[in-house]
């Protein structure tokens, strides 16, 4: 059974910032792309960021791309989001999400997290 939890939510003021966490197990991680996907209230869930399997391959949505940065530790089994500059539209639950292969910007991934709340406050 494979885990995916997410960690690092909050509320935090408009210009804030925030670092997700996405812990994988029972995976081998390095052979998966990660993503970060989030579902705001009434609304569909959307793509956010994407790495590929060796870290080297990054893609964004334009509402988040200049403001945030997707990384991965293959050691540790973890992604991670940091996000900056944060506005209330990114208000969200934020999940993570593992495609074994390339990265994709749609939603056909393998596995997910039960998802973080991040709650921005103006």
């Amino acid at each position: 059974q494979v885990h995916l939890l997410e960690s690092g939510g909050g509320l935090v003021q408009a210009g804030g910032s925030l670092r997700l966490s996405c812990a994988a197990s029972t995976l081998t991680f390095s052979d998966y792309a990660m993503s970060w996907f989030r579902q705001a209230p009434g609304k569909e869930r959307e793509f956010v960021a994407a790495i590929s399997r060796s870290g080297g391959l990054t893609s964004y949505a334009d509402s988040v791309k200049g403001r945030s940065t997707i990384s991965r530790d293959n050691a540790k089994n973890t992604v991670y989001l940091q996000m900056n500059s944060l506005k209330p539209e990114d208000t969200a639950i934020y999940y993570c999400a593992a495609r074994y292969g390339l990265i994709k910007r749609d939603s056909s991934y393998d596995y997910w997290g039960q998802g973080t709340q991040v709650t921005v406050s103006s």
